[in-house]
């Protein structure tokens, strides 16, 4: 069975996940099939980017999503506009609705912390001619 999962990607305590078509038998961050969108959980708000050609084409082809993607594409309104195009609506149509939404919501640095993360604190440099331990030798 076909799935469309979340991989995660990113540094350790620092996940972000690639949206992905994966065989269900393969592992979490193992060997998939196509990537479809992204997901960052870091930032304020939440950053979810999603091809929606893609998932409408691999919803339709029977890929079946997991519960924690079908929550994004529900909040994204990805699955009503793929029951709308199930019903007729015409892709392109559908395909530019989404683009508008897409530039409705606002630009988000990926590199965004969430509210109440306490900075990294910056380690001054030394000047130049000066040992670690501060002398100038």
């Amino acid at each position: 069975m076909v799935k469309i999962r979340l991989r995660r990607v990113g540094a350790k305590k620092q996940p972000s996940y690639r949206m992905v078509v994966a065989d269900s038998r393969s592992p979490r961050d193992g060997r998939f099939i196509e990537v479809v969108g992204f997901y960052n959980p870091r930032t304020t708000p939440e950053t979810v980017r999603v091809q929606e050609g893609r998932v409408f084409h691999w919803l339709g082809v029977g890929a079946q999503p997991t519960e924690s993607v079908a929550q994004l594409l529900n909040k994204q309104g990805t699955t009503t506009r793929y029951e709308r195009y199930k019903k007729g609506e015409p892709l392109e149509a559908l395909m530019a609705e989404a683009e508008v939404v897409a530039q409705a919501t606002a630009k988000i640095s990926p590199k965004t912390r969430r509210e109440g993360a306490r900075p990294v604190a910056e380690v001054p440099a030394a000047e130049p001619g000066e040992s670690e331990e501060g002398e100038t030798g």
